[in-house]
């Protein structure tokens, strides 16, 4: 038996194991009920992914004697080189059950990244970028400073970085950033009241506004160099939350979110995106020239990023774009993992997934858990994709909780809410259950075969970009086109498990070969991972139906059919 696991003690915190080519993974906040699972400040509170960590091994049937070797990504920042690695060592294996903190070995963030999309990716030569709002510490070979924005020339046998954002360094002690993802999430800040997720709702805001009107002072922010270098004005590549930000006539602060104008904030987000995304395609097309690869991988936390993915798609002169499956930072356990897989005990790469359902299935419902207002059908077997399909063709909302969980921030099929993407009353109706912001809109998930039919440019089987509604197609889906003509988009293979089969279903009764799919969750909660969660969120939230395995728990609002 050969085995490899790979650890995420930072935010998102995370678990990834490979036994004889098989993967498991799975996040900790699935279990904490904490989204990101956030900790403190890193000296003082250290956390291992503990639950996701028993459930890898319990699943696979193996205890930690059977692991041959465990990797981490480094996220320690003390600049003294040498001595900080030893001592992030000592504290990370200390957090482990032994043998497994003797076997660990730490890596570099940004790699691991990386690793996380080229090693699932099939590619033989590709570029990699990583950008995020910082990793590992650089240390001597690229002087003080972390990881921000990086990149690789990657092959089966080789990984290379060879380019590297560093800081600035003034006189003294002091430094400029230049993270991209610290730029965006300081805007989004600031234009994005409290209430609301900063970064996707300013992602979302975007497509309402005008970039025009502040194009040139957010420009002038970011300074784009002949070989590929991005330079940000101080402090906004920094994580910095409260110096203002003059743009136009206003002054923006965190607190201040709320008193400019809709139209104003629409259009600050704008001209934040495009920029933004102008930044990124201009050191893809650098890698382009520097790698001469025709391929480009793509993670990191600023992957998240669907609009920028769909134009670093069409302008980075790549003719393949390959994003990680899980880009955040949770999927530093799964590249880490691949890594050593693959690297250190020289196995054969994984095959390319069209899912990513690595996590635990959903277990039974406790027969005390019906909640008032619902009636429990069991037993439905074959009967319950043509129940579910007939719900969501009446334009009901249903939870659907079938296989393994999924990886990564986005619900692939396996703990979506479903509904019917005609109308775009839907898409209100969710977003008031789900206590969004009204202008955020809704992903698709759309059979495979179909998506060309429906759309311009490609999507992604793990919701990872947007693409272009074709004109003449845009009116019969109205809950899942935003503002700008775009949905995020999930293409449904052949194999994949969890959505696969009720894709079909609904295409067959109403036309459609797709569905709005969103993530099934309360609002500031993680995705759910149980039934007996998935049963009290569906009555919190107010849904018409959850299927869960083969059971349909049913709103006595409906007719008893």
């Amino acid at each position: 038996m050969t085995a490899i696991l790979g650890l995420n003690f930072h935010h998102d915190t995370s678990a990834a194991l490979i036994v004889d080519g098989r993967l498991y993974a799975a996040e900790e906040e699935r279990w904490s009920g904490i989204k990101h699972h956030r900790r403190h400040h890193w000296k003082s509170v250290l956390t291992a992914p503990s639950q996701a960590l028993a459930w890898c091994l319990e699943a696979a049937g193996i205890g930690p004697h059977d692991i041959d070797a465990v990797w981490v990504p480094s996220m320690r920042s003390t600049p003294a080189a040498g001595i900080w690695l030893s001592t992030e060592l000592e504290e990370l294996a200390a957090e482990l059950p032994e043998p497994l903190g003797s076997r660990l070995h730490l890596m570099s963030h940004h790699t691991a990244h990386v690793m996380s999309g080229y090693l699932l990716s099939g590619l033989e030569h590709a570029a990699g970028l990583v950008i995020d709002a910082g990793g590992s510490t650089l240390g001597a070979d690229f002087g003080p400073g972390r990881e921000r924005i990086t990149g690789y020339e990657l092959t089966p046998n080789r990984v290379d970085r060879v380019y590297q954002a560093t800081p600035t360094v003034l006189p003294g002690p002091r430094r400029v950033h230049h993270s991209l993802g610290h730029f965006y999430r300081n805007f989004a800040t600031r234009v994005i009241p409290p209430v609301d997720e900063a970064e996707g709702s300013l992602m979302a805001l975007a497509a309402l506004g005008d970039p025009s009107r502040y194009r040139d002072d957010v420009q002038q922010l970011l300074h784009l160099e002949i070989d590929g270098t991005v330079r940000i004005e101080p402090p906004l590549g920094s994580a910095d939350t409260t110096t203002p930000i003059s743009i136009g006539d206003r002054t923006w602060t965190a607190g201040s979110a709320a008193d400019a104008s809709f139209g104003e904030r629409a259009d600050l987000a704008a001209a934040v995106q495009e920029a933004f995304s102008n930044a990124v395609i201009h050191v893809a097309r650098h890698l382009r020239r520097i790698t001469e690869a025709t391929s480009l991988v793509f993670s990191g936390g600023c992957a998240l990023n669907s609009h920028l993915n769909g134009r670093l798609a069409e302008e980075a002169d790549f003719d393949t774009l390959f994003i990680a499956p899980a880009p955040h930072d949770a999927g530093t356990a799964l590249g880490a993992a691949l890594y050593g897989w693959h690297h250190q005990l020289r196995q054969p790469r994984l095959p390319t997934p069209v899912d990513a359902a690595w996590g635990p299935h959903p277990g039974p419902i406790p027969s005390s858990a019906v909640p008032p207002g619902y009636r429990l059908i069991t037993g439905m077997e074959g009967r319950l994709i043509p129940a579910v399909t007939e719900l969501l063709a009446d334009h009901h909302v249903v939870g659907w909780v079938q296989g393994g969980m999924e990886f990564g921030p986005r619900a692939l099929g396996h703990r979506s809410i479903l509904a019917h993407p005609g109308r775009a009353q839907t898409r209100d109706r969710l977003n008031a259950i789900k206590q969004r912001a009204a202008y955020r809109p809704f992903a698709s998930a759309v059979l495979a075969e179909y998506a060309r039919d429906w759309l311009v440019s490609q999507g992604d089987p793990f919701m990872n970009r947007v693409a272009r509604v074709r004109n003449c197609r845009a009116s019969q889906i109205g809950a899942i086109v935003h503002h700008d003509g775009t949905t995020r988009l999930q293409t449904v293979s052949e194999e994949h498990t969890g959505l696969r089969p009720l894709l079909e279903e609904f295409h067959q009764r109403t036309g459609l070969p797709m569905l709005l799919n969103t993530s099934f969750n309360t609002k500031s909660a993680p995705i759910l991972m149980g039934a007996e969660q998935a049963v009290r969120a569906a009555a919190d939230l107010g849904l018409d139906a959850v299927a869960i395995n083969d059971s349909l728990l049913v709103s006595d609002k409906l007719p008893t059919r």
